[in-house]
């Protein structure tokens, strides 16, 4: 599928099916709160949420503090809707439209986050395409954090294809650039009451 294509596929994802109409929605989105947490950030970190899109982990980092928030999706509508929801509070997170296969960071940030983004890079070209953009945003000493299907999880999300990891396969493919802090299976429960398996792993950028 390519960028146009990738586009215009999210878009309509999120222009036809309201929150509760997908799989991935999550009220409080705990496993990567709790990751977060974990990286003891300063309020003032710059933290950049990849595919965050309608998620609601922008509206709880506000509501801990952080001011320094980078939401970056490839679909306009997505990001639109967490705008509608957040307010006037939405003005306290900076709203990027882009596709993370051409995704040019504008600064530096101290958190990567991402949750069920990258295990839609199932070629090993867009793989690495996506870690660049990694080792590019995150500065020395600053963390990355991402969440996908794991070997027990669905083999498609949204019609599209993905690849799944365990802790060990995640973990080998980020060793470029990054030390694995923690790496833990998480299971989400669907607006449809059915059960998701995840891997999420979290990461230091070295030096």
């Amino acid at each position: 599928m390519g960028d146009n294509e990738s586009a215009a596929h999210w878009e309509k994802v999120y222009q036809q099916r309201a929150p509760h109409e997908v799989s991935w929605t999550q009220d409080i989105p705990v496993t990567s709160l709790e990751l977060i947490r974990a990286c003891r950030l300063p309020a003032d970190a710059p933290i950049l949420d990849m595919g965050g899109g309608d998620s609601k982990l922008a509206d709880h980092l506000l509501l801990a503090g952080y001011s320094d928030i980078t939401v970056v999706d490839i679909s306009a509508k997505a990001l639109e809707k967490a705008q509608q929801r957040l307010g006037a509070q939405a003005a306290r997170v900076k709203w990027i439209v882009a596709d993370i296969l051409a995704f040019t960071p504008p600064q530096d940030y101290l958190l990567w986050h991402d949750r069920a983004v990258f295990h839609f890079m199932t070629t090993p070209a867009q793989q690495e395409q996506y870690l660049a953009a990694v080792r590019q945003a995150v500065r020395p000493g600053g963390y990355a954090i991402t969440g996908t299907f794991s070997l027990e999880g669905p083999e498609k999300c949204s019609g599209l294809p993905v690849q799944r990891y365990s802790c060990d396969t995640l973990t080998a493919r980020w060793q470029q650039g990054f030390t694995k802090i923690s790496c833990l299976e998480d299971t989400h429960t669907t607006p449809f009451n059915t059960s998701q398996y995840f891997t999420f792993c979290s990461f230091s950028r070295y030096r």
